[in-house]
């Protein structure tokens, strides 16, 4: 059974297999979660992902996590360059990151609230869709053990908490 939590802190500092970033098709690690990933891991970390893309929207894409504790980056391009995304992006960006997590064999995850920073997502609906992926994904018979929710605010966390402990009813 896969454990699913809500964390609140900083992304970046998490020990597990995968870190998500919250990235734009085109692979460039500017602000935000992408921003946060890059300085902790270093510069190298943007460089292997920009030799990958650009890919498609909805796509996701593995490099090495350079300086951080985990093994992996898990790039899910939510948007383009226009910076806007909306549900059914999230929701491929999020299954194809659960995709690569299973090819990689992995058995943690850790995920941003996909596109409610710069993407300008509403939270809740962030919540449900991303919670809802994985739950689905959980019945696959799948390696992976443990997914990670990492919110950086109270707000974004106390969101993906309520969303959670509603699907868990």
């Amino acid at each position: 059974m896969i454990s699913i939590e809500v964390y609140r802190g900083d992304i970046a500092q998490l020990e597990l297999d995968a870190l998500v970033n919250a990235a734009n098709n085109r692979l460039l690690m500017g602000g935000g979660v992408a921003g946060a990933l890059k300085r902790a891991g270093g510069k190298e970390v943007e460089d292997e992902a920009l030799r990958k893309g650009p890919i498609p929207i909805g796509e996701a894409e593995v490099t090495g996590a350079g300086r951080l504790k985990a093994k992996y980056i898990i790039h899910a391009a939510v948007m383009g360059q226009e910076l806007w995304t909306d549900a059914e992006k999230i929701r491929q960006a999020t299954k194809n990151s659960l995709l690569r997590a299973d090819e990689l064999g992995i058995k943690s995850i850790a995920f941003p609230a996909l596109g409610t920073g710069v993407g300008g997502f509403p939270l809740d609906e962030c919540a449900r869709i991303m919670i809802s992926e994985v739950r689905q994904h959980s019945t696959r018979g799948i390696e992976l053990e443990r997914v990670v929710f990492a919110l950086y605010d109270e707000p974004a966390y106390q969101t993906f908490k309520q969303e959670l402990d509603k699907q868990l009813g």
